[in-house]
Order: structure tokens, then sequence, then C-alpha cells
């Protein structure tokens, strides 16, 4: 019904900045939250950030809060996740994730992408 594309992955040195993109297609919906979710080697996938598709609700988890920024752009159907000073623990499979509640469970998501990696160098 929807798909997830996420984009923009790479390898950044330590400090720098990246931006990942997930673009949206098949069936969208303005009520849906968009989020980003990561994965290290070894962990857990772990909240990152979530905007609400109308409103510009935003919120983010203590760890990349003040470094990243969630953005969207609801012409095109895309979110971004703007990394900023990037550090080498922000090493880890990217997802975009879209689902009808807004919070920081997975489960409370859809529909996924298939990740992008993002590797930042010390």
């Amino acid at each position: 019904q929807v798909q997830l594309v996420e984009s923009g992955g790479g390898l950044v040195q330590a400090g720098g900045s990246l931006r990942v993109s997930c673009a949206a297609s098949g069936r969208t919906f303005s009520t849906y939250t968009m989020g980003w979710f990561r994965q290290a080697p070894g962990k857990e996938r772990e909240f990152v950030a979530a905007i609400s598709w109308s409103g510009g609700i935003t919120y983010y988890a203590d760890s990349v809060k003040g470094r990243f920024t969630i953005s969207k752009d609801n012409a095109k159907n895309t979110v971004h996740l703007q990394m900023n000073r990037a550090r080498p623990e922000d090493t880890a499979v990217y997802y975009c994730a879209a689902g009808r509640l807004f919070g920081a469970w997975a489960k409370e998501y859809d529909y996924w992408g298939q990740g992008t990696q993002v590797t930042v160098s010390p």
C-alpha cells in the first residue's frame, strides 16, 4: 500500500554532517506520522525522531536532540533527517517508517523502508 525508500546514507567523518531522505509512494495519508529509527550491529532498533505529516510536530530521542533535525516536504511526500555533529555512535542502518500513531515505539509504525547505512568515522 505504501512504499518507503531511503537514500543519502554513506560515510561521514566525526563532527561532519549528512542528510538521509525517505520518499513515500503509493497511498499516503496526511495524518501519518513519519519516523526515523536506527539499528547498530548487535543492538535493538531504536527511535531517533518523528514528525507529524501535518502540523509540524516533532520529537527527538535524547541522544540526538540538538544535533539532528527531522523535516518534511509534503509536496513530494518526502521526509529528511539532517544529521549534524555526527558521532561514531551514530553509525547504524537508518530506517524510515510511517504510521498513524505518534510515538517512539517501533510497533506503532505500519510501513518501513529497506534502510540505508550511515557510517561515522572517528
